[in-house]
């Protein structure tokens, strides 16, 4: 099963936001007027729109690089920059739930629009580092729609575990709608969680077919990813 991050598992307070604006600094000498909207969506993508808002004409390359500064940030000696405000939590019942969840034949990985370093980092500073399989998952710097990442964490995941992952034997678990549409587009099984800027009721109209308040009823999370 693969947890989205954001919003699903942590709530980071703008850490991602911040983290732009300092390699955006970095790289153009200027403040960075603007972040594209992230709901749902991958760095690849948000970091592409986000240029362009600037007034940055964006291709592959220009990413790439944006992309290698951010992870070079994230690796830095010491720590990120004292100017980063740093404040990450779990949200309510994920280590609950991620535990619970640590069932045979249940394999639990990320997909997020994050790239690793980032989600690594928030994971840690949440106390859930070392509970998912990392390697396993799919990451924002693959691709800029999402849905192209549930085939690179199947992928992952196969040569983790052995195996084929291919349609519902894949649970995507996520806020937004972006989530669903991942899952529907792939043929996985997807449980929504009303825990981000999304409703319930706006889940349920993307197409997710089981949505939660949140993980807050360990039970109820269990249930709804084993089909129980």
């Amino acid at each position: 099963m693969l947890w989205d991050l954001d919003y699903t598992l942590v709530n980071a307070r703008g850490l991602g936001s911040r983290l732009y604006e300092v390699v955006f600094r970095e790289m153009f000498g200027r403040e960075l007027p603007s972040v594209a909207p992230k709901a749902g969506r991958t760095d690849r993508a948000i970091i592409a729109d986000t240029l362009a808002l600037a007034g940055i004409p964006s291709g592959p390359e220009l990413v790439d690089r944006f992309i290698a500064a951010l992870t070079r940030l994230l690796a830095a000696p010491g720590g990120l920059p004292g100017s980063i405000q740093v404040d990450v939590t779990a949200l309510d019942g994920a280590a609950a739930a991620i535990t619970a969840l640590a069932q045979p034949g249940i394999h639990q990985s990320v997909l997020t629009g994050n790239i690793r370093p980032a989600a690594a980092l928030k994971l840690e500073l949440a106390g859930l580092g070392g509970l998912l399989d990392l390697d396993a998952g799919a990451y924002g710097d693959v691709h800029e729609v999402r849905a192209e990442l549930v085939t690179v964490a199947r992928d992952a995941a196969a040569r983790a575990y052995g195996g084929s992952f291919a349609g519902p034997a894949t649970v995507l678990v996520g806020d937004t709608p972006l989530d669903v549409e991942a899952a529907l587009a792939t043929g996985a099984r997807v449980v929504g969680v009303a825990t981000g800027s999304f409703t319930a009721a706006e889940l349920a109209a993307a197409g997710a077919p089981v949505v939660l308040p949140d993980l807050a009823d360990t039970g109820a999370v269990v249930a709804a990813v084993t089909g129980g």
